[in-house]
């Protein structure tokens, strides 16, 4: 695993970086100077630090996964205001909720509360300006038609999210786990100074999905650059192209066309058509037995840059595979 660091510019505050590290680095990385978030998956977290969130996504096969580490030049203060847990240091902030759907009634009420509680959070902090959302809630490929999991999350979302981004849509992924508890995880990054939407030619704009997407069109930007700099936050994307899923069955053609999509998103940005060792990817994989052929694939076509490998289900059944990320300048 590559564990280089990977610095967010900005032209008015300190640089944040996400890096990858050993999963059993935990206690000493919260210790470490200017730690704004770090990220376990797998293993329950037993600090009742803020900064430290338990993502309940595996890695396939029997080693644990790498933590991510989100790192700042700078003090950073925590704590916690009703359901959120937060973070801030030099002009950027770490926020998180964990809701059990079964205090809520469900999928929908569970994302109108919290993304009611993160966007009333948000508004009460100079760093308000979200560049970058994840998603995570249970089974979300469960139900028929407009009862889908996924669709009954979205329809919560946009109610939850009322006026607050009604400049636009950050960057976002949103994936379904495994675990036998029925768990919503949202948590963002956001900044002092706002970003700018960038989408991707390739493919039609989330928001303007057709009706055959649900009620209520998925609410995400392809991706967020960063006020002042060329740095790009990647929604998950995954092999669409227009609205439609592509190559339905085919593990190594989605894997090429989502690769297509990425480097024409990179190119709509005036960025070289590459991922290197500061730019990091997380990669979601439906199935365990599609590992060791995702690695392969990673491996002769982005071998420079560090990843993150998870069992993850992508909102619609037919994709295998999803790829979010950063793209650092």
């Amino acid at each position: 695993m590559n564990q280089a660091s990977s610095p967010i510019r900005t032209t008015a505050h300190v640089r944040p970086r996400v890096s990858y590290r050993p999963a059993d680095t935990a206690r000493a990385l919260l210790q470490a100077s200017g730690t704004l978030a770090l990220f376990d998956f797998g293993a329950a977290a037993t600090s009742d630090d803020p900064r430290w969130l338990h993502v309940p996504l595996h890695a396939p096969g029997a080693q644990p996964a790498p933590l991510e580490l989100w790192q700042v030049d700078a003090a950073v203060e925590y704590g916690r205001e009703g359901d959120v847990q937060w973070s801030c240091g030099g002009g950027w902030l770490f926020a998180a909720l964990t809701i059990d759907e079964r205090d809520h009634g469900g999928p929908q009420p569970a994302a109108e509360h919290a993304y009611t509680q993160l966007c009333a959070f948000l508004e009460t902090r100079p760093q308000r300006h979200v560049q970058r959302l994840w998603n995570y809630l249970a089974q979300i490929n469960e139900g028929e038609g407009d009862a889908e999991r996924y669709k009954q999350f979205c329809a919560g979302r946009l109610q939850g999210m009322r006026d607050f981004f009604q400049q636009g849509f950050p960057a976002a992924t949103a994936i379904g786990h495994r675990s036998d508890r029925p768990l919503l995880q949202v948590y963002c990054l956001a900044a002092a100074e706002p970003g700018e939407r960038v989408e991707n030619p390739r493919q039609m704009s989330a928001w303007r999905y057709p009706r055959q997407y649900g009620p209520t069109p998925p609410s995400f930007a392809r991706a967020m650059r960063l006020q002042g700099d060329t740095s790009l936050a990647i929604s998950g994307t995954a092999s669409i192209t227009g609205h439609a899923s592509q190559h339905h069955g085919d593990l190594e053609a989605q894997l090429t066309e989502t690769l297509t999509n990425l480097r024409t998103l990179l190119r709509h940005s005036a960025l070289p058509e590459c991922f290197g060792q500061n730019d990091p990817l997380k990669i979601y994989v439906r199935h365990a037995e599609d590992a060791e052929a995702v690695e392969d694939f990673l491996q002769r076509h982005v071998p420079d840059a560090p990843h993150l490998l998870l069992l993850g289900d992508v909102c619609r059944r037919e994709l295998l595979v999803e790829i979010d990320g950063w793209r650092f300048a």
